[in-house]
């Protein structure tokens, strides 16, 4: 039984010029142990969806079905229960500065009415599980963002959740401790076996630890599926957007591209895409060596995901058509995703 799972949900709202659809027929499975990733720019629907998974949002059409329960259904009190299973990251880490960093990991097994002892015991174990072992007579103001941040995760673990929702928590960090953030959320994942639901706009959050991710826009999920399949083959212009950001091709590639068709209006420019078992295969040099081309290469990346890695090279195939068009062939045939980018 999936741990999640959304059907056809819509959430709206009213507005001054009436009903505003922030989220429109989405439907999504979350299974146990998953880093499931959302990804979307600004205004995507991403927060509203989040906001439905604790209930703390209930659809206006469809079902969001949580353990088996649809939490619509719930009565007052057992959504309040519900919610305990639920941790949350925010992406301003929403710390209490008045309270020690101990004290804030506490607050909610004070609010649950866990025994002081307990609440301090389950503190400790939590500060040393996020690396803050001995920082706990610290105050917020006292830590750099990647520490607080820490905290946020600890204070989210505190009873013991099965669910951990991120919204843009990262977002807020610098490279550096962004990625030592998405290390520590993958290490709890193994450990804990926790399911893990990421809310972002950023795919180097996706890339780095999902192994699932849906793409949202304009309130809707426009492409989904396993993150290396999405990444080697985007199919939808935004996703594409997302894709073609994290590889971070040189800024003058356009004009570069531009230049050297003018130069060789006979030449094909290919993007290549390649996948965890083709990254490491001399299609290159094979393709020159068997077919009379020169190839240049203009640009190329390789990226690692949870799963496996995943490449993408820009090159310009010069010679007669005929040979250029059969080294096109030999590409699709080594199973290489083959995109032509000259502009007919």
């Amino acid at each position: 039984m999936p741990l999640i799972e959304l059907q056809h949900v819509k959430k709206q709202f009213s507005g001054k010029s009436g009903q505003v659809t922030a989220v429109n027929d989405i439907s999504l499975t979350v299974n146990q142990g998953d880093i499931y990733g959302i990804v979307g720019y600004s205004g995507a629907g991403k927060s509203t969806l989040v906001r439905l998974l604790n209930g703390l949002e209930l659809p206006t059409q469809g079902e969001v079905i949580i353990q088996g329960q649809n939490i619509a259904q719930m009565a007052n009190r057992d959504l309040r229960q519900f919610r305990k299973k639920i941790g949350m990251i925010f992406q301003h880490f929403n710390l209490l500065w008045s309270r020690t960093i101990l004290e804030n990991i506490m607050l909610p097994l004070e609010l649950a009415n866990v025994p002081k002892n307990m609440r301090k015991e389950r503190a400790q174990e939590l500060l040393t599980l996020v690396g803050l072992e001995g920082r706990g007579d610290a105050y917020p103001s006292q830590l750099s963002g990647g520490q607080k941040q820490r905290v946020g995760i600890a204070r989210a673990l505190a009873n013991n959740p099965e669910i951990l929702l991120c919204d843009e928590a990262t977002s807020a960090l610098d490279p550096q401790t962004t990625d030592e953030v998405l290390d520590l959320l993958l290490e709890i994942n193994k450990t804990l076996n926790l399911t893990i639901v990421l809310i972002t706009h950023e795919m180097h959050v996706i890339r780095k630890i999902c192994n699932k991710v849906a793409v949202m826009e304009l309130g809707q999920i426009v492409e989904e599926g396993d993150v290396l399949e999405v990444f080697r083959n985007p199919k939808q212009a935004v996703t594409k957007r997302f894709v073609q950001q994290e590889l971070e091709p040189r800024e003058d590639t356009e004009e570069l591209l531009e230049e050297l068709i003018k130069e060789n209006p006979n030449s094909k420019i290919l993007g290549l895409h390649f996948d965890n078992e083709s990254t490491n295969e001399p299609v290159i040099s094979q393709a020159i060596r068997e077919f009379n081309i020169d190839i240049s290469i203009l640009h190329g990346d390789v990226k690692q995901t949870k799963e496996g890695s995943f490449g993408t090279l820009t090159v310009i195939l010069l010679g007669e058509p005929v040979e250029v068009e059969r080294a096109i062939e030999f590409f699709k045939k080594r199973e290489l995703g083959v995109e032509v980018l000259t502009h007919e």
